[in-house]
């Protein structure tokens, strides 16, 4: 662990992103690692919560149908335990251009140009964010539960994954997974969504086929209507996302006028938000998109995670339904690729 920290610090010295911070996220890593216990081990204490056994259990079945099932090289990922301090893994900060649809980004070893930057700590992220706005940039910090470190580490569950329900669980089970699998460098948007789509769909052959599980349980019906839920919030965002593109690259308009005409989008979307989309939610809410303030960071951050999921969706009709191979298909075609999602149907 130590020579992988000191390598990418010296990576990190020779490009935008800054060594200090690096050594920080590099500390709070080896932290977490150190933390690690097996699961095996915490599934065979009867002194640990009986929920966070329960909910470890059901991510070790997980994680053996992704390998038996799925076809992925799951290699020693989520085998182990950390429990944290606190029931928030990071805090995220990204950020965007007030007057379009641009992400500023930020350059990592390993994984390229990013749209995000993660912090250990509210107050940083919190003052890199004020820092942000200060600059004239839309700013966004949001919480996150899980990680992936793409197979470079054997990366455990840590508790704030636990904090959901057993179905979500085991769908951010499938996602984290995804990313060991299908990454490709500086695709942000088309990594994530695919991880999205796959941990939906997984989540449902999971509870739906696997022996104990059944079309009738209710956890299928659960891990079904979710999909439907996250399928029509994507196509929502995409919607809101095409509108607010048109009044971007209106050139009759100045920035000031982009401004005023971008509220506007914003108002309409939360009209409809609350009239067609809350009442037509089976199992999701989707809660956020109305606590936080709409802002092009927020929109995308959104974005990155439900873009285009009905192609993703063809995308499998193609192959009749055949995951593994979907998915192996299109990793294999998509490294290298400039735009992956121009790989996918026009669904």
């Amino acid at each position: 662990m130590l020579k992988a920290l000191v390598g990418a610090l010296a990576v990190a010295a020779l490009g935008a992103c800054s060594p200090v911070y690096v050594v920080k996220a590099g500390i709070a890593e080896v932290g977490i690692l150190r933390a690690r216990q097996p699961i095996h081990r915490v599934l065979a204490d009867t002194t640990v919560n009986p929920e966070t056994r329960a909910k470890l259990a059901w991510i070790m079945d997980a994680r053996r149908f992704a390998s038996e099932d799925l076809g992925f090289d799951v290699g020693e990922a989520y085998t182990q335990y950390t429990e944290l301090d606190s029931d928030t893994l990071a805090l995220v900060v990204s950020a965007a251009y007030r007057d379009r649809l641009v992400p500023k980004t930020w350059w990592f070893p390993i994984v390229g140009r990013v749209p995000y930057k993660g912090h250990f700590s509210l107050d940083g992220a919190l003052s890199e964010a004020e820092s942000l706005r200060e600059d004239g940039y839309d700013a966004f910090v949001r919480p996150t539960a899980a990680f992936s470190t793409l197979g470079w580490f054997n990366d455990p569950v840590v508790s704030a994954t636990l904090r959901v329900d057993d179905v979500e669980v085991v769908t951010t089970t499938f996602h984290e997974l995804t990313h060991r699998e299908v990454f490709v460098p500086g695709q942000v948007t088309f990594n994530e969504s695919l991880a999205t789509f796959v941990g939906r769909v997984a989540a449902i052959r999971f509870f739906c086929t696997r022996e104990g599980g059944g079309p009738d349980t209710v956890r299928c019906e659960r891990a079904q209507a979710r999909w439907r839920d996250v399928q029509r919030f994507g196509a929502f965002i995409d919607d809101l996302v095409a509108q607010l593109q048109v009044v971007y690259h209106d050139e009759a308009l100045d920035e000031a006028g982009k401004l005023v005409q971008r509220e506007g989008v914003f108002a309409s979307a939360h009209q409809r938000f609350d009239d067609e989309l809350t009442p037509s939610f089976e199992s999701l809410t989707f809660g956020s998109f109305r606590r936080d303030p709409l802002n092009n960071a927020t929109l995308l951050s959104r974005y990155r995670y439900y873009h285009r999921l009905a192609d993703f969706d063809a995308l499998l009709a193609l192959y009749d339904g055949d995951l593994p191979q979907a998915v192996s298909d299109l990793a294999a075609r998509a490294r290298g690729s400039n735009d992956p999602f121009a790989l996918l149907p026009d669904g």
